[in-house]
């Protein structure tokens, strides 16, 4: 099995709207958890910044969250829940294990 791959994303919320923002993302969850390939995810929240947050989400690969869960069905509901909390849109990234000596 190959390494999986973590998805991370820096979520800035429109200000005033992190409650209602946590309520739906647990709505959301759902539909990024039902993505052939998903291994897990964590939403922090900033303790300088309270209304930004990271979300780390594992994939099995990374074709698993760019094509599968992206260009899959459950992207429409996942899009539709969250992305208006968003100011500025989030940048996302992947990152791999480095094996240290």
């Amino acid at each position: 099995m190959t390494d999986p791959v973590l998805e991370v994303a820096r979520l800035d919320v429109r200000p005033g709207q992190e409650t209602a923002f946590q309520q739906t993302f647990a709505l959301a969850r759902s539909s990024i958890a039902a993505s052939p390939g998903f291994l897990g995810l964590e939403l922090r929240r900033c303790t300088e910044t309270r209304n930004r947050y990271l979300l780390l989400v594992r994939w099995a690969s990374i074709d698993d969250h760019t094509v599968g869960f992206r260009q899959g069905p459950n992207y429409g509901r996942w899009k539709d829940l969250l992305h208006h909390f968003y100011d500025p849109f989030p940048e996302v990234e992947h990152y791999e294990t480095v094996e240290l000596p």
